[in-house]
């Protein structure tokens, strides 16, 4: 009965976004909410529907717009009950996240606010392209930095600014997520990043392990 349930939350949320209907997707998270968690809703509905979405897509089941406005009311949607601003403890090591080349900027959305809730100062550089970027974290010394794309070619981008980071005055450790590297379990190790995340809680938990591993240096 449960898996039941949770299908037809899963269809109802869908629908509401393929149909850019606002309120029927915010009524769908409001009861959802009312037994579990935001990030449990982030991860068991929000990035799923959103996958199936853009493979849909990818398949011309669906219109690129349709992608769009479900990522924009997702973000919407997510804006109003993310925790966002906390009392910050740590400034150090120095963190950023990116999105790369996409416009679809709800899973990097997800990734900050965690982070923030954890007790993390970073710098969100927005959206940004591979030699930007790699400029803007050789500038501010970054050492952990987390990427997020939504295409395959962009993730694959990846491995050339992992190779001029690599030139870096520090180590700058690298992790990745977004829907190629919940497709290909093994795409984080082709671009020779260091970490993958599949879930906003895995970043939290891999800046974690990082942040013990950069305090042994």
């Amino acid at each position: 009965m449960a898996d039941s349930n949770m299908a037809d939350r899963e269809s109802t949320f869908k629908n509401a976004l393929l149909s850019s209907d606002t309120d029927a997707a915010g009524k769908a998270l409001d009861e959802y909410l009312a037994d579990k968690t935001v990030l449990e809703f982030v991860e068991e509905v929000v990035v799923k529907v959103l996958d199936e979405i853009g493979d849909g897509w990818q398949k011309g089941e669906y219109a690129l717009s349709q992608v769009y406005m479900s990522g924009r009311i997702c973000e919407d949607l997510l804006e109003k009950v993310l925790p966002d601003k906390t009392v910050l403890r740590k400034d150090k090591p120095k963190i950023a996240l990116a999105l790369l080349n996409d416009y679809h900027a709800l899973g990097k959305r997800i990734v900050y606010a965690v982070l923030r809730a954890g007790g993390y100062q970073l710098i969100d550089y927005g959206r940004v392209e591979s030699e930007e970027l790699v400029r803007k974290v050789k500038e501010d010394k970054i050492e952990i930095l987390l990427i997020s794309v939504l295409m395959l070619s962009s993730a694959l981008n990846i491995k050339e600014i992992v190779k001029s980071l690599s030139h870096a005055e520090n180590k700058v450790n690298i992790v990745v997520g977004g829907a190629p590297f919940r497709l290909d379990r093994k795409l984080w190790q082709e671009v020779r990043a260091d970490a993958v995340g599949y879930t906003a809680t895995d970043a939290l938990h891999i800046v974690r392990t990082l942040e013990g591993d950069n305090s042994n240096d």
